[in-house]
């Protein structure tokens, strides 16, 4: 296997082991999830969902091979305490928010499970083709303690994919905060990158990388001081071979822009975005992802 240094924050590193047919990704992001983080004042119980939330999301938005495709997270739930989690991947960029229940939360235990924090509830998976124009959507009950378990369950119920998933998070007494994960599936057939493949569950090849990706500890994942080379090497360095594919950033990827809201509120008749208004005369915007709020004077769209 080839070793070579690549930054070891706001990355997604890929690598593939073919005499196993599998295929990995190791995700680790920390100025990225601080500056999605800030936007809001979350509990210590939420920022800890949203932040395995956004690597579970970069760890599988990372595998597209459509470079202007885009993977959606999403779970909801009428009677819990969160009411709505979504996150998004888009060449790179990803981004996320939560809308919950504060009085709920205070009832809740301090290290909430997922049930605790969704009641019943069903996760929700979009894959939407840029090239094709085709999205594809796998929708499975919320099953597991952690998010990490509940893709897991997703895979293999809805794409019949053996998939491993391992979340970490560390916070610095600083503030900072440093999430990792790993994320690996068997590929049948020796075949590499597809999505959505259908296997047989009882390979003794996927049971041994399983085995070793299972080996993995959350304080390895955050940890800054190693790179994500490093983390293959260590999981599977007996291998016969390990192709380790090309790094691809992370960054915080918000595509609200004023002009382009004032064009989607321009759509509507005049007497629609009169009623938006409120006593001044102004509509305002609220982008749930990055907590900015954009003024449109009516008059102004008018003109």
């Amino acid at each position: 296997m080839t070793m070579d240094t690549t930054p070891n924050l706001d990355i997604a590193l890929g690598f593939t082991i073919p005499d196993r047919h599998a295929r990995g990704r190791f995700v680790r992001m920390g100025p990225v999830l601080d500056e999605i983080l800030s936007k809001h004042a979350y509990p210590p119980a939420i920022e800890k969902l949203l932040a395995e939330a956004l690597t579970v999301t970069a760890l599988i938005g990372s595998t597209l091979k459509d470079a202007g495709g885009q993977l959606t997270l999403q779970t909801q739930s009428e009677t819990g305490v969160v009411r709505l989690l979504v996150c998004d991947f888009k060449g790179g960029e990803v981004r996320g928010y939560v809308e919950f229940d504060a009085d709920r939360l205070a009832t809740a235990p301090a290290e909430p499970t997922l049930f605790a924090l969704f009641g019943q509830a069903y996760l929700t998976i979009t894959f939407d083709q840029a090239l094709t124009g085709e999205r594809y959507q796998g929708i499975v009950p919320l099953d597991g303690d952690t998010l990490a378990e509940a893709v897991q369950s997703y895979f293999v119920q809805s794409e019949q994919l053996p998939t491993l998933v391992r979340v970490g998070m560390r916070k610095h007494a600083n503030g900072h905060c440093i999430v990792g994960g790993l994320f690996l599936q068997h590929l049948p057939e020796g075949e590499e990158g597809r999505e959505r493949l259908h296997t047989r569950l009882d390979h003794p090849e996927w049971q041994h990388v399983e085995a070793l990706g299972a080996t993995i500890e959350a304080d390895e994942l955050t940890d800054a001081d190693a790179t994500l080379e490093t983390l293959i090497w260590r999981l599977f360095n007996e291998e016969g071979e390990v192709r380790v594919l090309t790094a691809l950033p992370l960054a915080r990827g918000c595509r609200c822009t004023a002009d382009y809201i004032a064009q989607v509120i321009s759509k509507f008749p005049i007497e629609e975005r009169r009623a938006m208004a409120d006593e001044n005369g102004v509509i305002t915007v609220d982008c749930a992802f990055c907590a900015t709020k954009f003024p449109f004077p009516v008059t102004d769209l008018a003109a």
